[in-house]
């Protein structure tokens, strides 16, 4: 070890909870550069440990990426639909989880654009793919409800309504961020009610 590497690490502040910073500058970094095209040095180097720590905690890049991964989809699920008020209309309730997709884009945006972004289908495994499902399944079958009490439109399948409105907010955002447009409240609304009338008919 040089004189260089021994400074370094006398300079590097002790961290605690090292899973979780490493975590934290993974979700920073894989938003700002894309998961293949950040390498584990960077990566440990705004995590403030050393890139053989990385490899203590986290067999391979894309162990870290599924953990991260599963991490960020409980939490935004968590986000979009704990604790919503189920008394209230199909309409408010949609409403509801538009105006937490809002929040979410605005609050967390280095999540949003790690998960929303970015292609993960090359490196996700099984444990990953399962637990998007699972995450997924009881939102279809909300709208798979709705379609059957003839509120939403039953000649397109669920599974196309679903896509259409999460894949129309994901399309705004991203023209937003592009500089294509700049969102203001009344925008998010009126395509908020235009979402819903397109699950409507």
């Amino acid at each position: 070890m040089n004189t260089h590497s021994i400074t370094a690490k006398k300079d590097r502040p002790r961290i605690k909870d090292k899973r979780s910073a490493i975590l934290a500058a993974a979700l920073k970094v894989f938003a700002e550069g894309g998961v293949n095209g950040v390498p584990m040095p960077v990566l440990a180097n705004q995590a403030g440990v050393g890139t053989g720590t990385i490899y203590r905690y986290f067999e391979s890049k894309e162990v870290l990426v599924n953990e991260l991964f599963r991490e960020e989809k409980l939490a935004l699920n968590q986000r979009l639909y704990a604790g919503l008020d189920t008394s209230q209309s199909p309409r408010e309730l949609f409403n509801q989880v538009w105006g937490r997709m809002v929040c979410f884009v605005r609050e967390c945006p280095d999540a949003y654009r790690f998960m929303e972004l970015q292609d993960h289908r090359p490196y996700l495994d099984e444990d990953s793919r399962t637990l998007e499902r699972k995450l997924l399944s009881p939102i279809l079958a909300q709208y798979r409800h709705l379609q059957r009490k003839a509120v939403f439109r039953s000649d397109l399948r669920p599974e196309i309504l679903m896509t259409l409105v999460w894949g129309s907010f994901v399309s705004l955002i991203k023209a937003e961020r592009n500089g294509f447009l700049e969102l203001s409240q009344t925008d998010i609304e009126e395509a908020r009610d235009a979402c819903w009338s397109l699950c409507t008919g």
